[in-house]
C-alpha cells in the first residue's frame, strides 16, 4: 500500500511539473546545410493539413518527405513500420511511372491494404487496429455513403496505389519467417545520397492528427534530412539486407538477428560527426557492443547535461548509467504519458518508485536512491503521443533514430542509431525540447 500511495503521489507531481513547463519559442534558428530537422509539433511554424484543411502548427513532415521523393533522380528505397499516407503513395507512383527504381519494406501487420480486409478480420479488431481501420474508411470515403469505390480505393487506399503504380513491396516475412520482431524503421534512401529518417510513421496519426477529431496534430515527431552519401550507402547496406530478391522466391532476405552482427560506423565531414548502428545484436552478444549499448556510452560522455524525449524507457542498463550521471549532470526528460507510468517503465527509476506486476517486483529492477524531480510529461490532445526517441547530451551532441530504449528494440526489432554531433543540429533539438 505504501508503494502504491507513493506512487500516485509521485505520479502526481510528474504531472504538475510537466504541466508548469511552457515557453514560446520562435524559429529563427538557422539548418545545417547538410543536416536539416523538422518538428510536426514546432510552435513557430504553421501549415494546412492536406486531408483535414486545417490551419496548424509544426512543419509539414509529408511534404518534407514529398519534395525529396519529388527531386530523386535513380532511386528510392523506403522502409517504415506503417504506411498509409496516400499523398506519399501517389509520389512514389508518379517517380516509379517515370523510370525511377524503388523499393519499399514495412512490417508484416501493416503490409496488407485496408481496403482487402475482410468483414470477419474487421469484426475482429480492436483498440488501435480498430481506431486506424476507422481513420482509413473517414479519409478514403471521399463522398461519404458509407462505402468505398474502386476510384476511392485507387486514390486514397496508400497500399494499393503502391501495387497499382508497379512498386514492389515486401515486409520482414520475406525471409520465410512469420516475421520477426518489428521492422520498425523509418528511413528513405534518396539516389544513395540522402537520407530521411526519425522518429514518424507515415500515418496520418503519426504525423497530421487523426482525420475524424480535428483536436489532434498527430503523434510528437521528427525527422531529418541527410545529404551524405557514405552515410546513405551505409543505410542502403541495411536496406538490401532486408532486401534480398525482394518479391522474389530465394528467400534470401534478412531481417532481426539473421542479418550480420556490425558494430558502429562513424563518418566525418565539415563540422559534423556522425555515429550510425543498427539493431538488432544478440543477447549472447556484450551489451555495450549494441544499440543501446552505444547510447549508453554517448551518455557516459555527459559533462553538464542530459535532455530526454522518448516514448517508451525501459533498459535497465540505461537507467543505472543515468543514475550514475546524475549526482554531477544535469537531467531533464519529458516522457509519453501513457508508457512513463507502467511498472516496467524507467521513468519510474528514476522517481525512485517500484510499481509490481501483480505481486511481482521486476527481474533486476533498481530504483533510484536519489530520485530525480525535473521530469515532465506534456500536454497533448487526447490520441496524440509523444513518439520521439532523442536526447541531447551537453547540449551539442543528438542521440536520434526509431530505437525505443528498450530491451525488445535492441536485441529483437530492426532499428537506426544515430549519434550526430553538430552545434546547429543540436540548436534545433534543444529548442524542441
Amino acid at each position: 500500500m505504501y508503494l502504491y500511495r507513493t506512487a500516485i503521489l509521485c505520479i502526481l507531481a510528474f504531472w504538475l511539473a510537466g504541466c508548469q513547463q511552457t515557453t514560446l519559442l520562435s524559429n529563427n534558428l538557422k539548418q545545417d546545410k547538410f543536416i536539416r530537422v523538422y518538428f510536426n509539433h514546432r510552435e513557430s511554424t504553421h501549415y494546412q493539413d492536406p486531408y483535414r484543411q486545417i490551419e496548424r502548427q509544426g512543419d509539414n513532415l509529408e511534404a518534407i518527405v514529398i519534395d525529396e521523393i519529388n527531386a530523386a533522380r535513380s532511386t528510392i528505397d523506403l522502409a517504415v513500420q506503417e504506411f498509409r499516407l496516400p499523398q506519399i503513395a501517389l509520389a512514389l507512383a508518379n517517380k516509379q511511372r517515370s523510370g525511377v527504381r524503388v523499393r519499399v519494406i514495412l512490417d508484416n501487420n501493416y503490409s496488407r491494404p485496408l481496403s482487402e480486409i475482410s468483414q470477419a478480420e474487421i469484426n475482429r479488431l480492436d483498440g488501435r487496429d480498430r481506431r486506424s481501420y476507422e481513420e482509413f474508411i473517414a479519409l478514403a470515403d471521399s463522398d461519404k455513403n458509407g462505402r468505398l469505390s474502386e476510384k476511392e480505393i485507387a486514390t486514397g487506399d496508400a497500399l494499393i496505389v503502391l501495387r497499382q503504380a508497379g512498386i514492389p513491396v515486401i515486409d520482414d516475412t520475406a525471409d520465410g519467417s512469420k516475421g520477426s520482431g518489428l521492422m520498425h524503421h523509418k528511413l528513405v534512401i534518396i539516389d544513395r545520397q540522402k537520407i530521411i529518417t526519425g522518429s514518424a510513421n507515415f500515418t496520418l496519426s503519426g504525423i497530421h492528427g487523426d482525420f475524424a477529431n480535428p483536436q489532434t496534430q498527430g503523434n510528437v515527431n521528427h525527422l531529418l534530412t541527410i545529404d551524405n552519401a557514405p552515410l546513405a550507402n551505409l543505410f542502403v547496406e541495411e536496406f538490401d539486407y532486408m532486401w534480398g530478391d525482394g518479391m522474389g522466391k530465394s528467400r534470401d532476405s534478412k531481417f532481426g538477428l539473421d542479418k550480420p552482427k556490425r558494430l558502429p560506423q562513424t563518418l566525418n565531414w565539415e563540422n559534423t560527426q556522425a555515429i550510425v548502428q543498427f539493431s538488432p545484436t544478440s543477447p549472447t552478444q556484450d551489451w555495450s557492443s549494441t544499440t543501446n549499448g552505444l547510447i549508453g556510452k554517448t551518455l557516459e560522455r555527459a559533462t553538464s547535461s542530459i535532455d530526454l524525449a522518448l516514448f517508451v524507457f525501459s533498459d535497465q542498463k540505461l537507467a543505472n548509467i543515468l543514475e550514475s550521471l546524475h549526482q554531477r549532470v544535469n537531467i531533464e526528460t519529458v516522457f509519453d504519458p501513457g508508457f512513463a507510468f507502467r511498472y516496467y517503465s524507467s521513468a519510474l527509476d528514476m522517481l525512485g518508485v517500484e510499481l509490481r506486476n501483480g505481486c511481482k517486483p521486476q527481474v533486476d529492477n533498481r530504483p533510484w536512491q536519489s530520485s530525480i524531480q525535473s521530469i515532465g510529461i506534456p500536454q497533448l490532445a487526447l490520441g496524440d503521443k509523444l513518439h520521439h526517441k532523442f536526447a541531447l547530451v551537453d547540449e551539442k551532441i543528438v542521440i536520434t533514430g526509431s530505437q525505443n530504449w528498450s530491451p525488445s528494440a535492441n536485441f529483437i526489432n530492426d532499428e537506426t542509431v544515430l549519434i550526430i554531433n553538430n552545434p546547429t543540429v543540436a540548436k534545433q533539438f534543444q529548442q524542441e525540447f
